[in-house]
Formats: C-alpha cells, sequence, structure tokens
C-alpha cells in the first residue's frame, strides 16, 4: 500500500511523516513520532486512554486515521506542562490529589481534564463527572480524579486573576 505525507503542528512544534492511509493517529504518534503519552487501550474508542487535543477537540487517537490529522494542531499531555518541563497545573494537581492508581489512562485523563476546563473554567462537580464520562479508570473510584480537576480549576482561574 501506498504511503502518504502528514504534516501537523504537535505540542507545538511542527512533525511529519510517512504513513498508509489507515494508519491510525494513536499508532503514528506511537510509532513513528515515538510520542508516548496517549495510549493504546481497548482501540475501540470507549476507555480513552488515547484522547489527545486535536482543533480544540478532545479526540479519541484510535478513532483517528493519521490523514485526518494533517494539518491539524494536536496537544498530547507531553504538551501540557510547563515550559521549563516541570508538571503543569492540571498534571500536578492529579499528583497532589491522588488522582491515580497505575497510571494507565492518566495521561488521556489529564488531557480531557484540559479541553474540559478549557471550555468550562468552574465547572461544578457533576459536570466534570459528566465532562469526564468518556474516559475510563479501572482502578480509582473517581472520586480523586474529580478533586483533583476541580483544584486544577481553582488554581488555573486563581492564576488568571492574579494575572488579570
Amino acid at each position: 500500500m501506498s504511503k502518504m505525507h502528514v504534516k501537523f503542528n504537535l505540542n507545538g512544534q511542527e512533525v511529519e511523516g510517512l504513513a498508509e492511509p489507515r494508519t491510525l493517529l494513536i499508532h503514528f504518534l506511537r510509532e513513528n513520532l515515538r510520542v508516548t503519552g496517549p495510549h493504546i487501550g481497548c482501540e475501540t474508542s470507549h476507555c480513552g486512554a488515547c484522547t489527545v487535543d486535536m482543533n480544540g477537540k478532545s479526540v479519541k487517537s484510535c478513532t483517528v486515521f493519521v490523514g485526518q490529522a494533517n494539518g491539524t494542531e494536536i496537544t498530547t499531555v507531553e504538551g501540557l506542562t510547563n515550559a521549563d518541563g516541570s508538571l503543569g497545573v492540571i498534571q500536578e494537581m492529579f499528583r497532589e490529589h491522588h488522582g491515580l492508581q497505575c497510571g494507565f489512562c492518566t495521561p488521556g485523563m489529564i488531557t480531557r481534564a484540559h479541553r474540559l476546563l478549557q471550555e468550562n473554567p468552574d465547572p461544578t462537580e457533576d459536570e466534570v463527572r459528566f465532562g469526564m464520562a468518556g474516559n475510563l479508570c479501572r482502578c480509582t473510584g473517581y472520586q480523586n480524579i474529580v478533586k483533583a480537576i476541580l483544584a486544577s480549576a481553582e488554581q488555573l482561574n486563581a492564576m488568571k486573576e492574579a494575572a488579570e
């Protein structure tokens, strides 16, 4: 099968490569670009471990062909760190509030939480639970994940107010 040329912005940097048109974005990220934050879970779009942010929307990269990503802007969990490489606010709140156990779902959870807080900077607990419903965790009871996201919202809002 012939390969196609793809080019997109990944975590603030232009990347490109060759891939078969049937290649899924998750496989291109992990195998071609060696970006291993998004995980391969169910490969059916149910678990959310492969969640990335694409053009301002959360998408499950196991459902996107790499050709569909051509010309887009994609952010993975690696792109949510601070400029100095330290943990970003959401990542730090997941750590501080024990929003992870085995860590397999964590990159997708954090990436989805990032978009959720972009869409709704001051969510209620119910809004967080609804907004995260497409990302599954088999280890936790979700309570600490919700706490981490609510704490992230509080931190991000305080930082925004301080900057104004």
